[in-house]
């Protein structure tokens, strides 16, 4: 489907528009990622004088998986800027290592020793992924099968236990356990679930924050107790919260959104955001009206 300018900037104004429900911002925001460009970009790096963590988190992840390099300045001052939520810090980051740029290693090397541990082992990745691209120039744009660009390839290993004995050993570089991660995301079977499951309850807030996003991509039943146990734990970091109450929405069973509607008065801004967005996602999985991950729905406007 063809975006006139005039139609990608009235879908940024609903992605501006600080009145409307957050979980219609969030799908002019999926919308704006799809459709791409330089207008889009513009539109979501507008958004980011927001009072929203969670929203300017999202903005981050969209402006990554793009991967226009037009998006890199803008990324670069969100990483700077220590006075942001170390969330959105963090996905700026990310976002440039999913962009793949050889050029911000130097600024990317800069923030590995960064005060905030979630921004400094993103950066770290970033540049691992960074230095990997380089010798795979063929799969630096590759997508996964569930249609992301991800922080790290997936490991060559189909051994469900070897997968799992990387994932938990936290004497192991993060990138070689997010490719053991990738790997039993991929292999999606009952056995590395439960592998990713044990990965809710180890490591660093950032770690276990991607086990939960993976565990929403593959949408597996299996999942929801961890979930729920995991985003009803206020002792969780809240962007570890907040990505299981995603994760839920993903899911969207009648046990997710029961889980989901007990968090929409939470304490933690984020976890209150991420649940309404989070039913959002399961009400529009259940009528198959729109994915918020593959595609350029129109929204009105």
């Amino acid at each position: 489907m063809n975006f006139s300018n005039e139609h990608i900037i009235k879908i940024g104004e609903v992605l501006s528009d600080t009145s409307r429900p957050l979980k219609e911002r969030f799908r002019a925001l999926f919308t704006l990622k799809n459709i791409g460009g330089e207008t889009a970009i513009k539109m979501i790096s507008d958004c980011f004088t927001d009072s929203s963590s969670l929203l300017k988190h999202e903005l981050a992840y969209c402006l990554g998986q793009m991967q226009d390099e037009r998006a890199i300045p803008l990324l670069i001052k969100v990483l700077k800027n220590i006075k942001e939520n170390t969330m959105v810090r963090h996905e700026a980051a990310e976002a440039l290592g999913a962009i793949a740029s050889e050029g911000i290693l130097e600024i990317l090397e800069d923030y590995t020793s960064d005060s905030a541990q979630e921004v400094a082992e993103t950066c770290q990745l970033a540049i691992d992924r960074i230095k990997w691209a380089k010798f795979a120039q063929e799969n630096k744009s590759v997508k996964s099968m569930y249609m992301s660009v991800d922080p790290a390839p997936p490991s060559d290993c189909l051994d469900v236990m070897k997968l799992r004995s990387v994932l938990l050993d936290e004497n192991e570089t993060l990138f070689e356990r997010y490719k053991a991660m990738f790997a039993l995301r991929d292999l999606s079977n009952k056995e590395s679930i439960a592998a990713l499951c044990e990965g809710l309850s180890v490591g660093s807030p950032l770690f276990r924050h991607e086990v939960a996003f993976v565990l929403g991509q593959v949408q597996n039943a299996d999942a929801i107790p961890a979930l729920i146990n995991c985003l009803s734990d206020i002792s969780q970091h809240e962007m570890v919260r907040h990505e299981c109450a995603e994760a839920l929405g993903s899911i969207a069973t009648e046990a997710c959104t029961e889980a989901l509607e007990q968090y929409l008065h939470d304490d933690s801004r984020v976890v209150r955001e991420s649940c309404e967005v989070a039913l959002d996602m399961a009400e529009y999985e259940l009528s198959f009206e729109f994915q918020y991950a593959n595609t350029a729905s129109a929204v009105c406007v």
